[in-house]
């Protein structure tokens, strides 16, 4: 147990997997432009046409988590020849999102957190650093990454947010805080000074979440799915620089990555390999009508929204045959901008901007809370002895850092 002191809460087999089964599985999705759309006055509908409040009605069905972007300053947000770039999807800095993180939680969901380190969107192809650090030596960016993160959970801490989930970085496949092309933590030639500077980052901002909210999952958000070997090399990465985290996140459109196959591999193969770590999908989407604008690769199911809901079937099938993955967020879930100054191009929400109603995937993507069990905790009670899992419901060989889980039917805290 490597010095680790283990206390027995008196709690049953029985209350052991009630909790289990309530905490195994997280649906929902990125809503980080509806106070937009709020104010706008987007109309929101059931699948009969019914007016809804969105976020009673997301909880209602199912969904229990959403997720939040956050930039550092997105006035700043500049293109390469200075002139000031207009997207009014690029708005979400702390005063921005703490009252949509407010209604989250007070509509009895958890909170993803989104850090983008960047003053626009962050991606494997931009990681771009903030207009205020551009000047910033290394020492001084590892300082900076910890006040922010620090200062901006302390902020939305004050007001009653303590995220569930916090990604340190978005789409960081090759890194983040690009100061220029050697920072690129390219997985094919894995430099091994890139990432040392990457490491030391994603460390400095891992600490400050630890200090400020130490009972909040990490979720190491990367999409290089249909890449499967620079997807684990990515990981056994993380590993080799003793990153502290505890969730593998992952992005997954067909458009760009490739048909469900392509998923099912990489999830096998990385369960597989990092077989403690929980898997979500913190990033997936597919058009109810035309293909997104830049797509890559024409998917099986067509533009519809019956396309989209067999996609979304397709979809949670392919999760649930995986006990490593306990969470699904569909992103831009909330766009609704039809009729309104926002009217634009995107087609791949869970409401048809058309009507205002939601789309039949929206109920098929909740369902995979719903279906969660943990029927492999109690297999293995039934016929082994002197095992763990975490309370993510996974099989590990032993606790390796402090927290709650459940050895042989009952709750241990390791201290």
């Amino acid at each position: 147990m490597n010095r680790l002191k283990t206390l027995i809460i008196t709690f049953g087999l029985t209350a052991s997997i009630a909790s289990l089964a309530s905490e195994m599985k997280y649906v929902g999705g990125d809503i980080s432009m509806f106070p937009t759309y709020q104010e706008a006055g987007s109309a929101y509908k059931d699948q009969d046409g019914n007016k809804i409040d969105l976020l009673p009605y997301l909880h209602e069905i199912g969904m229990n988590a959403m997720r939040v972007r956050l930039f550092v300053d997105p006035e700043e947000y500049t293109i390469e020849n200075g002139v000031k770039h207009e997207d009014t999807n690029v708005c979400q800095d702390l005063p921005y999102i703490t009252p949509l993180c407010q209604q989250i939680i007070e509509n009895g969901m958890d909170l993803m957190l989104d850090f983008h380190y960047s003053d626009t969107w962050a991606d494997p192809a931009k990681q771009f650093i903030p207009e205020a650090w551009k000047n910033l030596s290394q020492e001084e960016l590892i300082e900076m990454i910890y006040n922010y993160t620090k200062e901006s959970l302390e902020t939305l801490k004050a007001e009653g947010i303590v995220p569930k989930f916090i990604q340190p970085g978005n789409e960081i496949s090759y890194g983040m805080l690009w100061a220029s092309n050697s920072d690129k933590a390219y997985s094919n030639n894995n430099s091994s000074a890139a990432w040392k500077r990457f490491g030391d980052l994603l460390t400095s901002a891992i600490n400050a979440c630890r200090e400020v909210c130490p009972e909040a999952q990490i979720v190491i958000h990367t999409e290089r799915v249909a890449q499967v070997g620079v997807l684990t090399n990515f990981y056994s990465q993380m590993e080799s620089l003793n990153i502290d985290y505890d969730i593998i996140g992952l992005s997954y459109y067909p458009y760009f990555h490739g048909n469900m196959e392509v998923l099912n591999k990489a999830l096998t193969e990385v369960e597989t390999q990092f077989p403690d770590k929980p898997i979500m999908i913190v990033e997936t989407g597919f058009p109810y009508a035309w293909e997104v604008p830049g797509s890559t690769i024409t998917p099986e199911y067509s533009y519809t929204l019956e396309g989209q809901n067999e996609y979304a079937q397709a979809l949670v099938e392919t999760l649930l045959e995986h006990p490593n993955v306990n969470g699904l967020f569909w992103w831009w879930l909330e766009y609704n901008a039809k009729g309104t100054e926002l009217d634009g191009w995107y087609n791949a929400p869970l409401f048809d901007s058309r009507t205002g109603k939601a789309t039949p995937a929206l109920k098929t993507i909740a369902s995979f809370a719903t279906e969660a069990g943990i029927e492999g905790v109690a297999s293995d009670l039934q016929t082994e002895k002197d095992i763990w899992h975490n309370l993510q419901g996974l099989r590990i060989n032993s606790p390796s850092r402090p927290g709650i889980y459940i050895h042989n039917g009952q709750k241990i805290l390791v201290k």
